[in-house]
């Protein structure tokens, strides 16, 4: 399972790397949902800054890890 994992965080796939944010925008939502249903407003805002944060992650590392790299390919196979 661990070799399964470590494939899937380095494949060229991209689907791997993102996950990190998905997590962290995931414990974002569950923090919200709890804030919100206690009406707790700290909690609640706490969980959507927390939720906003893994969203932007997941975009960042998305680009970074999965489309520089096929830029950078696209643009080696333009100069040959």
């Amino acid at each position: 399972m661990i070799r399964s994992v470590k494939h899937a965080l380095s494949s060229e796939q991209g689907h791997g790397q993102p996950l990190l944010g998905i997590v962290i925008g995931a414990a974002g939502a569950i923090i919200l949902a709890i804030g919100a249903a206690n009406d707790t407003g700290a909690l609640a805002i706490t969980g959507g800054i927390v939720l906003a944060v893994g969203l932007l992650a997941t975009l960042l590392i998305q680009h970074m890890s999965v489309e520089w790299d096929i830029y950078r390919r696209l643009e080696e196979l333009e100069k040959k």
